[in-house]
């Protein structure tokens, strides 16, 4: 009997399919990140969870489409076909600077929305939606905004030195700078599901006190916590994010230990 020919997805890619798997992590990307960001901790995590990444558009396979401007746009745009992919089975979002905020709308349209909600919401390097974060970094020149690229570490040293492919990722990049710096939300902007924030304590764009402020958002229970490192310390402690994000999820019921 021929197997039915699935739908080819536009928004979401996983890369080490588990389809025994208990629960689904939903990741979103930083600014100018793809959902490549996101392979090896996909290959980390425990049998029991399966990663899809989002893959916005403007990048990668999907270079040829406009990217979305304003981080509620980039939400609602993956929101449906999402809602298709996590049908049946817990799942949680995780989002990283840019990423924070688009997991966090999306986490409030799926509890507004439905038919289903995140049983958990973790958010990585990104202030609390109810603190400006325009720093007026996509106004910069390409040199400038080039140089803020390197500090930040988080784009290969090979694309900022190639001209033919810096060429092609700035306007992606820069797009993605417009919405995440703009993105404002009021402080009765709440989710219900437990938040789990995680702050580098060197980030030069998010103080401990900004990553701190999640609680103000977070109705249910909030965690959080402090790695060695800058803006994308998630690289560097990747093994001790994976062993959280597993024993957050895994446990029974989801969610930290305290309010």
């Amino acid at each position: 009997m021929a197997q039915p020919v699935l739908p080819r997805r536009q928004w979401f890619r996983t890369f080490h399919p588990r389809p025994d798997a208990r629960t689904t992590l939903v990741c979103l990307p930083h600014a100018g990140g793809s959902a490549s960001a996101f392979f090896s901790l996909s290959e980390r995590l425990p049998a029991e969870i399966e990663i899809v990444a989002a893959q916005y558009p403007g990048r990668q396979d999907r270079l040829r489409e406009p990217c979305l401007e304003t981080v509620p746009d980039i939400a609602r745009g993956a929101s449906e076909e999402l809602r298709a992919l996590v049908a049946g089975r817990p799942f949680a979002l995780f989002g990283h600077s840019m990423g924070g905020a688009v997991a966090f709308e999306l986490a409030r349209f799926l509890e507004r929305e439905g038919p289903a909600a995140p049983g958990a919401l973790f958010v990585s390097g990104r202030c609390a939606p109810s603190i400006a974060a325009d720093r007026g970094i996509r106004f910069l020149d390409d040199d400038g905004f080039v140089e803020e690229l390197r500090e930040l570490e988080g784009t290969d040293s090979g694309v900022l030195d190639d001209p033919e492919l810096l060429q092609l990722i700035l306007p992606t990049v820069r797009s993605d700078y417009g919405a995440a710096e703009t993105y404002h939300a009021g402080a009765d902007a709440l989710v219900g599901c437990p938040v789990v924030a995680l702050a580098g304590d060197q980030d030069p764009h998010v103080t401990l006190d900004e990553a701190a402020a999640w609680r103000r958002h977070a109705t249910g229970a909030f965690d959080m916590k402090v790695f060695p490192g800058g803006h994308f310390f998630l690289t560097d402690h990747e093994p001790e994010i994976a062993a959280l994000i597993a024993e957050t999820l895994c446990a029974s019921p989801w969610g930290p230990t305290h309010g």
